[in-house]
């Protein structure tokens, strides 16, 4: 997959009016993602990203533990200048669309990395009990 094509992805699902606001978007989703996932994880992620969409995974230090989604979208609202609820579907719409190119498995590998809250922001019911 190429960024143009990713970007598109981006654009269609989040109904975006620009390319330019999809990159946007998906640059600081990429950037707070980049912070939270470490190991097999990131390297397995990363490699099925385009080029210019590893370099921006790559480029962050990972934290210690991954913050739970509230906190992985209020990064991403103040790094776009949003509200929660602009944040939260930008989110969404990057990881359902990072989600369906990493495929089932690696999405679930990274589902079990981050804390349980991420579901619903990667598309998928949480049906894990409690």
């Amino acid at each position: 997959m190429t960024w143009h094509h990713l970007v598109q992805q981006v654009r269609d699902l989040g109904r975006y009016d620009s390319d330019q606001e999809a990159e946007r978007v998906l640059d600081a989703v990429l950037t707070v993602l980049g912070s939270q996932l470490t190991g097999d994880e990131r390297c397995d992620l990363a490699a099925v990203l385009p080029d210019r969409a590893r370099a921006v995974l790559a480029a962050q230090i990972p934290l210690t533990h991954p913050v739970a989604a509230p906190a992985f979208v209020e990064a991403v609202a103040r790094i776009l200048t949003t509200t929660l609820a602009a944040a939260r579907w930008d989110s969404s719409t990057v990881l359902t669309v990072l989600s369906a190119l990493a495929g089932e498995q690696l999405t679930g590998r990274l589902l079990a990395f981050l804390p349980r809250s991420y579901a619903l922001l990667f598309g998928r019911a949480d049906l894990a009990a409690a």
